[in-house]
């Protein structure tokens, strides 16, 4: 039967439900599906939809976030295609828009995060398994919130996603949400993601610079470099997952944040 659900972009869209052919265009919802419990349901993904890894194997991939494979999707016929506005190029899914059903999210907060999980796990009749992650991601932020506060993390900190240009995540991202949370104060006021100066990072003076795993993929050799030219910060390579991906990955994020914050104190 066909049922109607408006995506994150306020846009109304029409689905059979529940859907059978499902593409996702999105690693992290790609993940929340799988978790969900779909399987033979989701028959298209991208090549960094890499989680997890048995699954990816098996599926077709329609290229990457920012550079789909339009023919490729066309062939594989969906009855359901999952985006998001951040993550996928705006003309790609407005071509596919003309096509298909696609549902796009819009995510900067754990809010948000857990909004998009409840609205998918309806879109795709799977609303018990999505509660139940939410409590679970519920639960271990607020006590992630909490240690936070009794442990007097006040830190300034500096996320940096990019090198040549050095880029850093900024306000209004899911990255600061998620720094915020954990007692840390982002040196960063512009919004989402400016390019930066190693120099003027040093002005900045912050007192921990975070090298992200991805999507830049920062290794112990470039901690060196921004040691030296921003020597008052501790240096530290994160696991970029555990800070950007906002789906059922957020579960796992609870236990690496706790271990981070033990680095922090």
């Amino acid at each position: 039967m066909k049922r109607s659900f408006k995506d994150q972009l306020n846009r109304d869209i029409e689905v059979n439900f529940p859907p059978k052919r499902i593409i996702s265009l999105v690693p992290s919802q790609t993940e929340l599906l799988f978790d969900l419990g779909l399987d033979t349901e989701v028959i298209g993904l991208t090549k960094f939809c890499i989680h997890p890894i048995k699954k990816f194997a098996e599926r077709t991939k329609i290229g990457g976030t920012k550079k789909l494979n339009i023919d490729q999707i066309r062939s594989l016929e969906p009855d359901l295609i999952i985006g998001n506005k951040e993550e996928n190029e705006q003309a790609q899914i407005e071509e596919l828009m003309t096509e298909f059903p696609v549902w796009m999210s819009d995510i900067y907060t754990l809010a948000d995060a857990k909004q998009t999980i409840t609205q998918i796990g309806e879109l795709v009749d799977r609303q018990p398994e999505a509660s139940y992650l939410n409590f679970l991601i519920n639960a271990g932020f607020t006590d992630l919130q909490a240690l936070a506060l009794q442990q007097g993390i006040d830190k300034r900190v500096a996320y940096l996603i990019w090198r040549e240009p050095y880029m850093l995540a900024g306000k209004d991202t899911f990255i600061d949400d998620i720094l915020t949370i954990n007692g840390l104060r982002n040196v960063i006021t512009q919004s989402r993601y400016p390019e930066i100066d190693l120099s003027k990072l040093n002005e900045l003076k912050p007192d921990f610079i975070f090298l992200s795993s991805e999507p830049y993929p920062f290794k112990e050799k470039h901690t060196e470099e921004i040691k030296k030219a921003v020597p008052g910060a501790k240096v530290m390579l994160v696991d970029g997952e555990m800070f950007s991906w906002y789906g059922s990955r957020l579960v796992k994020a609870v236990q690496y944040l706790f271990q981070l914050q033990k680095e922090l104190v």
